[in-house]
């Protein structure tokens, strides 16, 4: 890839799929950087990362801070290079349980749900569009919800973020598939199967879950799909999911 280097930015790594994603792309020979606001969210990743045999950084990160993205960024350049992958995978912040309603939201949850559901998702594209569109390739994806198609009681500070970053993803698309940039926005309609829904929900069944690896399987074929055929939008759900 001309004047990029493999490395795959990875924002919003937990235990599901931010961590199968970057597993998956390093599998692949590609650094990935790892961010979230934890570093201790990051570096068993990292360490697993390392011992497979890949390239691995940790960097805590608040995406809703455009400063701390920037730096983030620089980083990631001087020890890794030029991102030629961006996965957005960080969702609304400030949510409570159970979610409040209307007149119950608070301003200043509602302004970082706002912050880390889509206006990091935007920083992040605005630090790396440049180098991508230097090279004429890259690829950007979004990770979206159902809650980006519909709203539900009590669900604004989901839906809201959602709805706006489904509709950045088509707004860069737009904008940057003529210049080689390949932004596509993914609708995971279901829950993922990670440690914290098993305690939760010791008897759901795998078959009513999403495999976070499976997930990753399907983003990896996104970045290499043909430009030819090239997919925007895509929703993905366990065979079991009533939709």
């Amino acid at each position: 890839m001309s004047g990029l280097q493999h490395v795959a930015v990875v924002v919003g790594v937990g235990p599901g799929t931010g961590a199968a994603v970057a597993r998956r792309f390093a599998r692949e020979g590609f650094k990935t950087a790892l961010l979230s606001r934890k570093l201790e969210n990051l570096t068993p990743i990292e360490h697993e990362i390392q011992q497979a045999g890949g390239k691995a950084i940790s960097v805590p990160c608040d995406c809703g801070k455009p400063d701390e993205i920037a730096a983030a960024i620089t980083k990631i350049r001087l020890e890794l290079g030029d991102p030629s992958v961006l996965i957005y995978n960080a969702g609304p912040s400030g949510i409570t349980w159970p979610p409040p309603g209307i007149l119950d939201t608070d301003h200043a949850a509602w302004q970082k749900s706002l912050d880390t559901g889509v206006s990091g998702g935007l920083y992040f594209a605005q630090q790396v569009l440049p180098k991508m569109v230097e090279a004429g390739q890259g690829t950007i994806i979004f990770t979206g919800a159902t809650a980006a198609l519909r709203g539900g009681k009590n669900f604004a500070m989901l839906a809201v973020p959602k709805f706006a970053l489904r509709g950045l993803s088509q707004c860069i698309a737009r904008e940057f598939q003529p210049q080689g940039i390949h932004c596509c926005h993914v609708i995971v309609d279901g829950i993922i199967d990670t440690p914290r829904i098993k305690k939760m929900r010791p008897s759901m069944s795998a078959d009513e879950k999403l495999s976070a690896d499976s997930i990753a399987d399907v983003y990896w074929g996104l970045h290499t799909q043909h430009r030819s055929t090239w997919t925007q939008e895509l929703d993905i759900r366990p065979f079991t999911e009533k939709w």
